[in-house]
């Protein structure tokens, strides 16, 4: 791949503060670990990113899209091409009767506190995950019995080819922590929720509530990406990590970690390999125990 290239057709829409070169990833994922992407645009407009996936696809460049860093796990050899961030550059938010859209960079716990703020209800669940509102929408993000898929009634993205369309609830696909984007590989660039009029006072307590739970049960304290694994039909993560004696096991800088067993944690400056080794010892172990395999929520990159 010829890095110089790529530069130059970013550069002839992209402002040079919007091309970043050899990355560390460890600064922009909440696991904190991983080597270095070689390149990062982060994009202002719809516009923006349809120039950098036209530039990628042209030239055969690898890209890949994200927004908080909160779900994500780059390996130490790092990624040989273009991350796409949304960022402060692309989160504004839009409030309009009962309707709140937010650009694809804004993260969910604004959006959340906005609309608390406005006394909007029906998304107090998503108040404390950490993801943007893009990323969160791929993933079909939920907490406490709410899901994206709730709350969601229309999104804006880019496609593959880049061009840009509308797409309904029903075009999203919205099921567990899955999503029609994660198949047809479309970026999406902004999101509308539709809410229902509530109490602030008790929308703000729901919210309190909420995060003191989530405090008293959850490694917030720790560098980490959310719950590792997706809940497996009939059983949780969780249980099976601790009936297989795997809760508060540690390899290296990482562990499983001794509040909560479906989370992998990264408790000493552990490397991408030491939490990818843990993910894998817990599997099989898990398997063995179980008869379960478990499968990672998180994404893997590089």
């Amino acid at each position: 791949m010829e890095t110089p290239s790529i530069i130059e057709a970013l550069s002839l829409k992209l402002k040079k503060n919007q091309i970043l070169e050899k990355v560390q990833m460890s600064r922009h994922t909440t696991f904190k670990a991983g080597g270095d992407a070689s390149l990062m645009a982060l994009p202002e407009s719809a516009e923006d990113i349809q120039h950098c996936i036209r530039c990628c696809v042209n030239q055969g460049f690898p890209y890949y899209v994200m927004g908080n860093g909160s779900n994500l796990l780059v390996r130490d050899s790092g990624y040989e091409g273009l991350i796409i961030k949304f960022g402060e550059e692309f989160s504004r938010v839009e409030v309009s009767d009962n309707q709140i859209t937010a650009q694809a960079g804004a993260l969910l716990t604004s959006v959340a506190q906005i609309a608390a703020q406005t006394g909007l209800t029906g998304m107090e669940g998503g108040s404390g995950i950490p993801g943007s509102i893009g990323g969160c929408l791929v993933m079909n993000a939920g907490a406490y019995g709410w899901e994206m898929k709730d709350s969601v009634i229309c999104a804006t993205g880019v496609t593959r080819e880049g061009n840009q369309v509308n797409l309904t609830n029903d075009d999203l696909i919205l099921t567990y922590r899955h999503s029609a984007m994660q198949e047809n590989g479309t970026i999406i660039t902004s999101a509308t929720l539709s809410l229902t009029p509530g109490d602030a006072t008790k929308i703000k307590s729901t919210m309190q509530e909420l995060a003191k739970k989530r405090n008293e049960r959850q490694p917030v304290t720790f560098p980490c990406g959310g719950s590792t694994f997706k809940r497996p039909v009939g059983s949780f993560a969780a249980k099976l990590i601790e009936e297989a004696g795997l809760k508060g096991l540690i390899l290296g800088g990482a562990q499983v970690s001794p509040l909560h067993a479906g989370f992998i944690i990264n408790s000493n400056n552990a490397t991408a390999k030491d939490l990818l080794d843990l993910i894998k010892l817990v599997k099989l172990t898990v398997f063995d125990h179980s008869g379960i395999m478990l499968e990672e929520e998180i994404k893997i990159l590089g």
